[in-house]
């Protein structure tokens, strides 16, 4: 018998809202940032819509992936898969188990907060919850077809239908990308750390570490250069 969980498309459906407010809220933030006294930037849109084109292309990854997840995933999800697969799509709902360390992440560089120990603790927490949860998930769940099917697992990717490899590589490609973010960040963190060991123990007067010169800020409010373990944040979707 086919055991279904009501949990596995509802959450689709909770989901969904939630992407497409976050669009806006983002944009509403990036908007809102270029006019906050000390944020003001020489060539600062006046309207609005050229506001948005910047914003879009400012935060292209971050835009197409609640886009996909919007259009793709939620169809797939709720209508094309008919009930089948609940154990898959349990498996990547474990994605968000990587979310907190991600949010209080950015919550402690809002409060400054990157020299504690708790941030670098929280770091490699995010560093950890990230990889397994967002990069070997997708591994993870072809060897579990595997094992169902009883195929070896390199043979997988052949067996199973085009849309699945698709539909897999898409989602984890900007995974791969962001955990590099990550790792950056957590080599600028630690090694920056340990460089400053020997010295002064007063934290530095800027954020960054690898560069004295403040660049534009992202619509999430951070700027690409912190030395934090830092990435968007709903790279946690």
């Amino acid at each position: 018998s086919v055991f279904l969980h009501w949990l596995t498309s509802a959450y689709i459906l909770f989901a969904v809202p939630y992407f497409v407010y976050d669009i806006y809220a983002m944009f509403l933030c990036y908007w809102h940032k270029l006019h906050v006294k000390g944020h003001e930037v020489d060539d600062r849109p006046k309207s609005k819509s050229v506001a948005l084109t910047r914003y879009l292309r400012r935060e292209f990854l971050m835009v197409l992936h609640h886009v996909v997840m919007v259009t793709v995933c939620f169809p797939v999800s709720v209508f094309w898969r008919q009930g089948k697969g609940d154990y898959f799509q349990g498996v990547m709902f474990l994605a968000e188990l990587s979310t907190p360390s991600v949010c209080l992440g950015k919550i402690l560089i809002q409060y400054k907060q990157q020299h504690t120990l708790l941030h670098k603790v929280n770091g490699a927490l995010m560093l950890v919850t990230f990889f397994i949860c967002r990069v070997l998930l997708f591994p993870y769940l072809y060897y579990v077809y595997g094992r169902y099917a009883s195929i070896p697992f390199y043979l997988v990717p052949l067996v199973v239908p085009w849309q699945c490899n698709l539909g897999a590589a898409l989602l984890m490609a900007p995974q791969v990308y962001w955990f590099s973010l990550i790792c950056r960040g957590a080599l600028r963190l630690f090694t920056g750390s340990s460089s400053h060991s020997h010295g002064p123990t007063t934290p530095p007067a800027k954020p960054c570490l690898d560069s004295h010169t403040p660049l534009p800020q992202q619509a999430n409010g951070y700027s690409s250069r912190m030395a934090t373990l830092d990435m968007p944040t709903t790279m946690t979707h």
